[in-house]
């Protein structure tokens, strides 16, 4: 706790002596603390240890939540979607978004449950596809027309790795890209399109030797905090891969996925030491220096860095921007990827550390203007009006879905940046809570690392695949 404290006694001396935007420069002696990794360990250590009480409490005994099977959606009428009428653990908080399916981490498979990141993929006839990772593995099911998740079978984590509750899975093509912060896991890489010949009534379990298309392990010591994927470069990345110490610092360290059957190593970028997520993308956007490059935006703890990789064995970091409220800055996305202009971001303890905008215990969502690469400015954020923490979004067409942890699915209209950067206009549009267990508390949320990791928003059909940490999946929609 005492790293934690220190940091936050820098950032509120930052902010009291005010600051000439809402952007700053990154302070060394802050930076130094976060170089060292102590922020980081001691975030994964209150995560552990909300998870060790929730192992003992038997709440990670998915078995006990009944797995729906579909039967049509479920509408989300006066502010609530009622799976199981009178059941307040099955009675979900909403608005506009109508709940098709869920089914537990049991019956999909998982002996330890704990759920974190998820995927999908759409088969050239149209079938819709997804991974949903837990500690033991990754399971495949597919959402059929009418909304049902239907289970195919599971990729077991790398043989003789012990379960790591991180996994995190992008996708690549008709192939996805597992990595896990489980020492010696790797990155395994399968192709997709062997789900599109399983028979639901016989799920298949593969072999995480056999039946990967690839298996690349040229990390540190085996592990990755996350995995990127940059597809129309043809490359994936393996960021924060431990430790710090070693000669890529836990950067950005990229995987030539040309012939996914051979993955390779292609170089990384050290300059700004550990990298907790990032988006790679080709620049097109108004800042015409650099269109055309391979550009990276890096969410890296303290700061937003954004670096030109067009040289994967130079790090050519092109800014480092830290802001106000800054606690750990952990994931964000531009908000349209065809002209890069602004992008959103969260911070996974500015709520826990009572800092910045977040103080109240509100998730912020953080804009920036990045028109200027060398000089992205922070504009504006939206405060929710649900209680908790912030961890990963995505935003398509206008629209920011969030993955709030105990709060749920979020859906912000972020479409107004472009006119109004401060962020004024922009609205919730929608939400699915999945953790009722919370909603009796006096704010009406908990600031706690509980309920959704992750979601997948991309479908053409409108469905949304959510996966839970304790539950298992949920399958919602936003309503018509």
């Amino acid at each position: 706790m005492r790293t934690i404290q220190l940091v936050t006694a820098a950032i509120t001396a930052l902010l009291a002596h005010g600051a000439a935007a809402k952007e700053v420069a990154p302070d060394p002696a802050v930076a130094k603390i976060y170089d060292s990794g102590a922020v980081h360990e001691q975030l994964m250590a209150k995560k552990h240890a909300t998870w060790n009480r929730e192992l003992k409490a038997g709440h990670f005994n998915s078995k006990k939540w009944k797995s729906r099977g579909g039967d049509g959606a479920i509408r989300c009428k006066n502010g609530v979607a009622a799976v199981i009428p009178g059941d307040a653990m099955n009675t979900f908080k909403c608005n506009k978004v109508d709940f098709y399916d869920f089914v537990s981490h049991a019956d999909l498979g998982s002996a330890t449950g704990e759920g974190s990141s998820s995927w999908g993929w759409t088969s050239r006839d149209g079938r819709e596809f997804v991974v949903i990772a837990q500690a033991d593995g990754a399971a495949f099911a597919e959402i059929n027309k009418k909304g049902k998740l239907v289970y195919l079978g599971r990729l077991p984590q790398t043989k003789g790795i012990e379960p790591l509750i991180w996994r995190e899975i992008r996708g690549y093509k008709n192939f996805i890209i597992i990595g896990s912060e489980a020492a010696g896991h790797g990155v395994q890489v399968f192709d997709m399109s062997k789900l599109t010949k399983i028979n639901p009534k016989k799920p298949v379990t593969f072999d995480p030797e056999k039946d990967v298309t690839s298996w690349w392990n040229d990390l540190p010591i085996g592990r990755t905090h996350n995995v990127v994927v940059n597809e129309e470069k043809q490359y994936a990345v393996a960021v924060g891969a431990a430790p710090r110490t070693s000669a890529c610092r836990s950067g950005l360290i990229f995987i030539d996925l040309k012939d996914p059957a051979k993955p390779k190593t292609l170089g990384c970028a050290a300059g700004d030491g550990y990298v907790h997520d990032a988006q790679c993308l080709t620049y097109r956007g108004p800042d015409f220096k650099y269109w055309g490059r391979d550009i990276c935006y890096g969410y890296n703890e303290d700061t937003l860095t954004i670096y030109d990789v067009t040289d994967k064995n130079a790090t050519n970091i092109i800014s480092r921007t830290s802001y106000e409220g800054a606690a750990y800055t952990h994931q964000g996305w531009v908000t349209n990827t065809a002209w890069q202009e602004f992008l959103v971001l969260d911070d996974e303890l500015d709520e826990v550390n009572g800092v910045g905008p977040a103080a109240s215990g509100y998730p912020i969502t953080y804009f920036w203007d990045i028109r200027s690469l060398e000089s992205p400015k922070q504009t504006g954020f939206f405060r929710s009006a649900a209680y908790g923490i912030d961890h990963n979004q995505f935003v398509i067409d206008g629209l920011s879905y969030q993955s709030n942890y105990g709060s749920g699915l979020r859906i912000l209209d972020v479409s107004s940046l472009s006119r109004d950067p401060t962020g004024a206009r922009v609205k919730e549009v929608g939400f699915f809570d999945i953790y009722p267990e919370d909603d009796a508390l006096p704010e009406g949320g908990i600031l706690d690392f509980v309920g959704t990791w992750s979601h997948y928003p991309f479908f053409k059909s409108g469905f949304i695949l959510i996966n839970t940490i304790e539950r298992g999946a949920f399958v919602v929609k936003r309503a018509k």
